[in-house]
């Protein structure tokens, strides 16, 4: 009876329904990533509706209105961007899903830069700028938008090929090549830039090595015990304590600035106190935790697990209330300017802007974080909960040395540095234990080249992409912002 003409008429319609939902479903997976797009447009019409509102649509104004929507632009791209170094490692260890990572860190990031971001901002950047050479508010103005504009777009173009880069770092750069342009060589400081070039070494070694040897004392004392679980209970609470310390100084340090002026031996008396405190707290609670495990390394990575979440938000709160002011700070600049008709060498932060930096960030790490998650997490080595703490402490620690001995560190350099490093003492600790002396003789050398560049733990093509990203930054982000200041003065003139 199928086989009749009615019947072929459903088999028809069958297949030509089966084609319509096939190409429902291919257009439905093209337009979801213009979803995301659609919703950060939204925002940053959103964010220039508002300075609008703040400052009125009068023709003098327009300028501030187009600098909200182009910082509205930029706190999207840092969320995108920066955000994954604090989280990354925490979801490329399984230690949270991506979806809780982005919801903690989304509060963590807005509440630092809400409640702890600074009162003031360096209009010039770390100094890298004479102010004299810009002494023309215009001038001063244009000089901050082209900085603004670049900066979001370097950051914006390195999110796309999947490096994290330094957004600070581009807010430099772009700030350099628009005072180039408008005062030519002379403007810039260059011993402070030549700081800030150091930094593109100090950072990620300093973090690298920090971490490799976190890494190296958890495997000694607790991973390559006979009784893992004992090790662990004894050394588990140690380390929480030096990461709850770590922590509290770096907040103390850093992430206070609003409420109260913290100095470095204040900062280290509140961290040895937390220290203290939270090992007497996590001491009893890794005991009741490990009664019952396995002697495996399975065990271990379990009771690292909850710390590593606590360091991930830490993280992200500290990285809010330090980099959102460094991003909205060539805003802050231009609304100053423009209201007063001047500039100064800081400038206060108007709450608006930081809602705007703090709810951009958001934005972008709900619609575009997960890419350079994935990337720092797990695409340039693999990480489990032991390795992903060691980049987290790393990252802290590093901070506090490079605050005490007034260097200038990216904390983006830093928690990537910290994974590389992770990475590569992994690979020199195989190598090693190949070559010790129970080891069969010529193990190493009987290995082809095409099998030892496989086992290698992190990936060369990632490491030299970001690398090569952070190089060309600051310099990127200046000639964008020198020909952005050139055509904006062209056109107003």
């Amino acid at each position: 009876m199928t086989d009749g003409p009615k019947g072929q008429q459903w088999k028809t319609l069958d297949s030509d329904l089966n084609r319509i939902s096939r190409v429902e479903q291919a257009a439905t997976y093209v337009a979801r990533p213009m979803v995301g797009f659609g919703i950060a447009l939204a925002f940053i019409v959103l964010a220039a509706l508002v300075a609008g509102l703040f400052f009125g649509a009068q023709p003098s104004n327009y300028v501030v209105i187009a600098a909200a929507a182009f910082g509205a632009y930029m706190a999207v791209n840092i969320g995108a961007n920066d955000v994954a170094n604090n989280m990354g490692p925490a979801v490329g260890a399984k230690a949270l899903s991506m979806g809780g990572a982005i919801i903690i860190a989304a509060i963590c990031e807005s509440a630092g830069a809400l409640l702890a971001g600074g009162d003031v901002v360096s209009t010039i950047s770390k100094g890298i700028i004479d102010p004299a050479s810009v002494a023309d508010s215009q001038v001063f103005i244009w000089a901050m938008m082209a900085a603004l504009i670049s900066s979001a777009l370097w950051v914006n173009l390195a999110t796309w090929v999947g490096a994290p880069v330094s957004t600070t770092h581009s807010v430099v750069g772009g700030v350099m090549g628009a005072g180039i342009a408008a005062a030519g060589m002379a403007a810039v400081n260059w011993p402070s830039m030549s700081m800030i070039a150091l930094s593109w070494i100090i950072s990620p070694v300093l973090g690298g090595a920090v971490a490799a040897m976190f890494l190296a004392l958890i495997k000694s004392q607790i991973l390559y015990q006979d009784d893992k679980i004992a090790a662990s209970r004894r050394w588990v609470p140690i380390l929480i304590g030096v990461m709850s310390g770590v922590f509290a100084t770096y907040l103390a340090l850093k992430g206070l600035k609003k409420i109260v002026e913290i100095n470095m031996g204040s900062a280290l008396l509140i961290g040895l106190a937390c220290g203290v405190l939270a090992y007497a707290i996590s001491y009893p609670a890794i005991r009741r935790a490990s009664v019952g495990m396995e002697n495996r390394n399975k065990s271990v990575k379990v009771l690292f697990g909850l710390p590593l979440v606590f360091s991930a938000a830490l993280l992200s709160f500290a990285h809010g209330a330090n980099d959102v002011a460094n991003a909205v700070g060539p805003l802050a600049a231009i609304v100053h300017a423009s209201e007063f008709g001047g500039f100064e060498a800081k400038v206060s932060i108007p709450m608006w802007v930081m809602v705007i930096g703090a709810f951009g960030i958001s934005f972008g790490l709900f619609l575009f974080g997960p890419k350079l998650i994935r990337m720092v997490g797990s695409q340039i080595t693999k990480l489990n909960p032991m390795r992903a703490y060691c980049v987290a402490l790393s990252a802290a620690i590093t901070v506090i040395i490079a605050s005490w001995l007034g260097l200038p560190v990216s904390s983006t350099h830093i928690a990537v540095g910290g994974v590389f490093g992770v990475g590569f003492y992994r690979e020199w600790h195989m190598e090693r234990r190949l070559r010790r002396p129970g080891a069969k003789a010529g193990q190493v050398k009987r290995i082809a080249v095409e099998e030892r560049r496989r086992r290698k733990l992190v990936r060369r093509s990632h490491f030299m992409t970001i690398v090569a990203a952070w190089v060309i930054t600051v310099p990127a982000a200046a000639t964008m912002s020198a020909m952005i200041f050139l055509g904006l003065n062209a056109l107003v003139n």
